[in-house]
């Protein structure tokens, strides 16, 4: 008779590292899907979120404020736009997201900067359709890094996610996640100079912005402009 023989504990231990070197490898491709899906939902959310802007000023003659970024979302008012009298409290906020009727968040759970030209956002007065004229521009722009060209510039408002690392994004707490640099850092110091370029591992932000030729070309169309 002969003996059967079963695995030795190294035969075991070999077979084991293989199958979870097979499993890392399966991994590593499905969370760069999950991101990559993520970036396409929060890309198609600013799209989104920019055409409410456009439908806000098309009805109101103006571009909508910011709201206040450090108001938690359990709090009266918050996702309302920031406004003393006629005109913004500020800039630079984040998305108001109740006035536009929009998600509050990207597809990470954090809140979508918003800047916005003020004169732009200010009440129409004297009878007028809107709150600025047809030789108006905006005063943003959007350059390909922090010390390179400009892709963008008199743009009317902006809309920025923070991305995966979420630096500078303000979350539905109100509490802002700290630490952005280089070419993130441009998106976060409340300034009218903006970066966009494809992201690599010091940068995953995603915006989008609004045109001032489509924001007129809507509000000629609208009867808004002459």
């Amino acid at each position: 008779m002969t003996n059967a023989r079963g695995f030795t504990l190294v035969e075991l231990a070999v077979a084991l590292a293989v199958i979870a070197l097979l499993l890392g490898m399966l991994v590593v491709p499905l969370n760069t899907q999950v991101d990559q899906n993520r970036i396409n939902e929060t890309q198609k959310q600013a799209n989104l979120i920019v055409e409410a802007i456009l439908g806000f000023a098309v009805t109101w003659g103006r571009l909508p404020c910011p709201a206040a970024p450090t108001t938690a979302n359990t709090m009266a008012g918050a996702g309302s736009e920031a406004r003393t009298g006629t005109a913004c409290t500020q800039p630079e906020g984040v998305v108001p997201w109740a006035a536009l009727g929009v998600a509050e968040t990207d597809a990470w759970g954090r809140r979508f900067t918003y800047r916005v030209t003020a004169m732009l956002a200010d009440d129409p007065t004297g009878g007028l359709q809107a709150s600025f004229a047809l030789t108006d521009t905006g005063n943003i722009t959007v350059r390909s890094s922090a010390a390179g060209v400009d892709i963008a510039s008199n743009i009317a408002a902006i809309v920025v996610s923070h991305g995966k690392n979420g630096l500078g994004a303000y979350q539905t707490t109100g509490v802002q996640i700290m630490g952005a640099a280089a070419d993130e850092l441009e998106n976060v110091d409340n300034d009218g100079i903006f970066v966009n370029k494809l992201h690599e591992p010091a940068f995953d932000d995603v915006l989008a912005w609004v045109s001032p030729n489509v924001l007129k070309s809507r509000m000629v169309a609208a009867g808004r402009l002459p």
